[in-house]
């Protein structure tokens, strides 16, 4: 569905991204930015390490839902808060972009070092864009059901 773009004359790229992707035909789904926080809306602890791993887990999660799969996944940026856990992420990423990305293909990636996030504990933030083909679906969430009340 995508493949990577290698511009003759360029090294390798210096991390887990590709320089480029070409997109093949589907649905474009826009991931907005996802932090470092759990479901029930707790910080993934004060690390950088737990942090972005839990940013992802939270794309992977949007990305599923909308019928994708992280090999999807087209373009990545990321935003962090301080320049010193640059590497921290770096290790983070390289522990769990094999499992995600099992081919070796990695989307591109930008990495932003910004001054803060919307809450000061938050120390990363992972967008996401990916492309749905055509015969993949969305997974619909059950509708919640409605309590019944007496009068």
């Amino acid at each position: 569905m995508a493949e990577p773009v290698v511009p003759k004359g360029f090294g390798k790229p210096l991390g887990m991204y590709s320089h480029g992707m070409i997109v093949k035909g589907g649905a474009l789904v826009i991931v907005a930015g996802q932090v470092g926080m759990t479901a029930d809306g707790r910080v993934a602890g004060g690390d950088i390490g737990r942090q972005t791993k839990q940013a992802l887990e939270n794309v992977r999660a949007v990305i599923e839902a909308a019928g994708c799969t992280m090999g999807d996944i087209v373009r990545l940026q990321t935003f962090l808060t301080r320049s010193e856990d640059i590497a921290g992420f770096m290790t983070a990423r390289g522990e769990v972009f094999p499992g995600y990305f099992p081919d070796g293909t990695y989307p591109p990636n930008t990495l932003l070092v910004v001054s803060r996030l919307v809450r000061p504990e938050l120390l990363v933030e992972v967008e996401a864009m990916a492309v749905r083909t055509r015969a993949a679906r969305p997974r619909r969430r059950a509708p919640a059901k409605r309590r019944r009340t007496r009068r």
